[in-house]
């Protein structure tokens, strides 16, 4: 779900809310793409000092390699990439 917060009359640049199952993610928002689950150019200090709530799983490239049934075997997506 997404809430709208507010809109810049001058631009129609938005701020809001995106609720996830994982907790909220305030926007707009810096969002590191992870392909095959690891962000390639960040490392764990680094996202954590840039505060990145959110990360992008490559979807199609997960599912080319390890694979759902590595994933599900590890616990889901947050576990295998923890």
């Amino acid at each position: 779900m997404f809430e709208l917060l507010q809109t810049d009359s001058a631009t129609a640049a938005r701020r809001g809310r995106l609720q996830t199952v994982h907790g909220a993610v305030e926007t707009p928002i810096f969002m590191p793409v992870g392909t095959r689950a690891t962000v390639k150019t960040l490392d764990g200090a680094d996202l954590k000092a840039l505060q990145s709530q959110i990360i992008l799983g490559n979807t199609y490239h997960l599912n080319l390699r390890p694979g759902v049934g590595t994933i599900r075997a590890a616990g889901g997506l947050h576990a295998f990439m923890g």
